[in-house]
């Protein structure tokens, strides 16, 4: 008889990880080899040399993809690529995304249109992707689409990145309300203030990181590593009855 323990492995599934050349999607490709699954990694760049090096020293293998997001061209590739290498699919991580900061009474179109392409219009179209390949399959799967604090705030200066972080959790519940039926489960993680590229600005700036260090209970940034527990729950059978949920991983900043 199995034990609970065994629900949270992955071993034999495939799991396609976008922007997981760095930071959080490097984190969670990681956590996603080590608790056993082979990775199939987006990039904007050439290669991925760091994440590729440590999911083969979890004795996981890894495919590259370079693909840039912000249009959906790339999609059918992406997908190709992942069945062509293992002949599944089993899991997909939505993390590709931008973020850019302006006053909203300046912000311009191309700031909007960028941030929302890549953050929602390609995660859906990634999504429907991959969930049409889920249902072709007839096995399930998990998609873990990554939202944000600004998926239950405002934020400020970042007008589309709020916009479509929001929009991630609404697709995420409605994406679960259709597919459930065919075993599909959809839900998000909601990193809280991380220590990564997008937020070197904020740690820089002395009073703006001591303001926000101030509201976390926690009383530090989150590291990608905090989120391998969560995208591992998220991807695994020990998640089945969990869908359309935003999971948020912050170190308590939505409780202050």
């Amino acid at each position: 008889m199995s034990g609970i323990l065994d629900a949270f492995r992955l071993d034999k599934k495939v799991a396609i990880v976008t922007g997981s050349e760095r930071g959080l999607g490097r984190g969670m490709a990681i956590a996603l080899a080590q608790a056993g699954a082979d990775i199939v990694g987006v990039t904007y760049t050439e290669d991925a040399p760091e994440t590729a090096a440590a999911i083969a020293a979890a004795g996981k293998k890894y495919v590259h993809v370079q693909a840039n997001l912000i249009s959906i061209e790339p999609v059918g590739r992406v997908v190709e690529t992942a069945l062509k290498a293992f002949g599944h699919i089993d899991i997909l991580v939505n993390n590709a995304g931008i973020i850019t900061r302006n006053d909203s009474v300046d912000f311009t179109e191309k700031e909007w249109d960028d941030v929302m392409n890549i953050n929602l219009k390609s995660a859906f179209f990634m999504c429907q992707a991959v969930a049409r390949q889920f249902i072709v399959q007839g096995t399930g799967g998990k998609i873990v689409n990554i939202a944000s604090m600004l998926s239950f705030q405002g934020g400020i200066r970042v007008p589309s990145y709020t916009a479509s972080k929001s929009g991630i959790k609404g697709i995420t519940m409605l994406m679960a309300n259709e597919w459930a039926k065919h075993g599909v489960n959809v839900n998000a993680i909601a990193p809280g203030y991380m220590a990564t590229d997008n937020t070197t600005q904020l740690r820089a700036d002395e009073k703006r990181n001591a303001e926000i260090l101030a509201r976390i209970p926690s009383g530090r940034w989150g590291l990608p590593e905090d989120l391998g527990g969560a995208v591992v729950f998220l991807s695994s059978k020990a998640s089945d009855y969990v869908n359309g949920y935003t999971i948020a991983v912050d170190g308590g900043w939505l409780s202050r």
